[in-house]
C-alpha cells in the first residue's frame, strides 16, 4: 500500500484512522472492461472532482500507465494540477471558460471547450497573440441547456471554427441528460440531434474533427451507437453504476473503500440520549462505540438514524445525529475494541456497504457521496 497526503492535510506520515483506500487493481480491471466494450473508440477517463473522490493525481498517473487516450476535467485548475504533477496525456477542460483564462490553457497545453462563436473568437485572438495554435473541442447542446451552441444553430458555429487560423479543431462533442434511464427516448433524440450536426460537415464538404464524442457512463452501458471516436467514462470507471435502472452491460467493481476505526467503547444506559438534539435513546442498556468520522468528512448528516456500518463482519446502525467529526454506533450486546476496523463503504466478510447504500440513506445519488469525501480524509493506494 502507498499512502499519500496530496491533496490531503499533511500528518507527517501518520495516517488518520479514517481513510479512503483506492484499489488501483480494480481501477485497471474497470478500465480494461470499458475498453473491451467500446473498442475501437478511444477512452477519455473523467477525473473531475478529485477523480470522483479517488484522488485526481494518483488516478491520472495510474491511468496514464494503462494508456488512457485523453483525460477530462471540469475546470482549469484541475488541468493545471495534473500538468504540474507530470501528466502529459491530452486534457480537455469540459466546463465553460472566461476570456482571461485562455492564456493559461495555452501555457499548460490544455484543450479548451468552445461553447459559442464569441468563445471561438476569443481563443483564436489570444492564440494569435501568443503565436501558437490552441487545441479546441466544440460543444453542441443537444438537450442539456447548460453550455454549448444549440444543435439547431450549429452550422454557422462549425463554419466559423474552420475559419479561425489559430485553432486546432480537434474534437466536437455533446452530453447526454438521460443516458442512464430505463426510458431512452430523450437520449435517442439527443443522439439524432448530434448526428444531424455532424452531417453538416458531410453536406458542406467540411473537414470533420478527428474526435467525435458523446457517450458518458450511461451511454457506454446502453447506447453503443453513441461511441463514435471516443467515450467518456466517469462514475462507471470507478466501479459504480450511474443509476439503478441502467443496463449493466459492463461488469465493474468499486475501486474505493472508506474505513475508520473504533476510538471509544461505552455502555449506554436506558433513557440516556445520544448526540446533538438528544434525538435517540434506548429503552435498555446497549453497547456503543464512537468512530471518528462525520459530516466534516463528507459522511452526510442527513443519514442520521439511517446509516449502517460494518464491524467484525456485521452490520450495525449509526445512532443519534451524525456530528461534524464523530458518529456513535449501537452494537447492542456484541463486543468491539478500540482500533477495531469500521467499514463505511466497502466489504467485510460476506457483508458490504456501497456508495449506493449511502446515497439512499442521504436521499441523493452516488456521485454526491463519492465527490463529497473531504480532502482531510487521507487516500491510501493499493497497488
Amino acid at each position: 500500500m502507498q499512502a499519500t497526503n496530496s491533496p490531503t492535510i499533511s500528518t507527517n506520515g501518520v495516517v488518520r484512522p479514517t481513510l479512503v483506500e483506492v484499489n488501483l487493481g480494480r481501477l485497471s480491471e474497470n478500465f480494461r472492461a470499458i475498453r473491451q466494450k467500446t473498442a475501437p473508440a478511444k477512452i477519455m477517463p473523467i477525473l473531475k472532482a478529485n477523480a470522483y473522490g479517488h484522488g485526481i493525481v494518483e488516478v491520472a498517473q495510474h491511468l496514464e500507465t494503462l494508456g488512457a487516450d485523453y483525460f477530462g476535467v471540469a475546470v482549469l485548475e484541475e488541468g493545471i494540477l495534473l500538468r504540474e504533477h507530470g501528466i502529459r496525456t491530452p486534457i480537455l477542460i469540459l466546463g465553460g471558460i472566461l476570456g482571461n483564462q485562455v492564456p493559461y490553457f495555452i501555457q499548460h497545453d490544455l484543450t479548451l471547450t468552445a461553447s459559442s462563436i464569441e468563445k471561438l473568437c476569443q481563443v483564436d485572438q489570444v492564440a494569435a497573440q501568443m503565436g501558437v495554435k490552441a487545441k479546441v473541442h466544440l460543444k453542441i447542446d443537444t438537450g442539456m441547456e447548460r453550455i454549448g451552441v444549440h444543435y439547431y444553430s450549429a452550422e454557422s458555429f462549425l463554419e466559423k471554427s474552420l475559419s479561425c487560423e489559430h485553432l486546432n479543431i480537434e474534437g466536437i462533442f455533446s452530453h447526454f441528460a438521460n443516458s442512464d434511464a430505463a426510458d431512452l427516448s430523450h437520449a435517442h433524440l439527443q443522439l439524432e440531434r448530434f448526428q444531424e450536426v455532424l452531417y453538416v460537415y458531410e453536406k458542406r464538404s467540411l473537414p470533420t474533427p478527428p474526435l467525435r464524442h458523446m457517450a458518458n457512463s450511461g451511454g457506454i452501458l446502453q447506447l453503443p451507437e453513441a461511441y463514435f471516436d471516443m467515450v467518456r467514462p466517469g462514475i462507471l470507471l470507478y466501479g459504480v453504476y450511474p443509476s439503478p435502472e441502467v443496463k449493466r452491460s459492463v461488469q465493474v467493481k468499486p475501486a474505493l473503500s472508506w474505513k475508520s476505526r473504533v476510538v471509544y467503547f461505552k455502555v449506554i444506559q436506558p433513557n440516556h440520549p445520544v448526540g446533538y438534539g438528544s434525538a435517540w435513546q434506548s429503552d435498555h442498556p446497549v453497547r456503543g462505540v464512537t468512530v471518528p468520522v462525520g459530516y466534516g468528512d463528507g459522511y452526510f448528516r442527513s443519514m442520521s438514524h439511517k446509516a449502517q456500518v460494518l464491524i467484525g463482519g456485521k452490520r450495525y446502525p449509526v445512532v443519534g445525529r451524525i456530528s461534524m467529526d464523530q458518529i456513535v454506533v449501537n452494537i447492542e450486546g456484541d463486543s468491539a475494541f478500540n482500533d477495531d476496523e469500521v467499514v463505511l463503504i466497502g466489504e467485510m466478510g460476506s457483508e458490504s456497504i456501497t456508495a449506493e447504500n449511502l446515497a439512499v440513506w442521504a436521499d441523493t445519488i452516488p456521485y454526491e457521496i463519492l465527490t463529497n469525501i473531504n480532502t482531510r480524509v487521507p487516500r491510501v493506494y493499493i497497488r
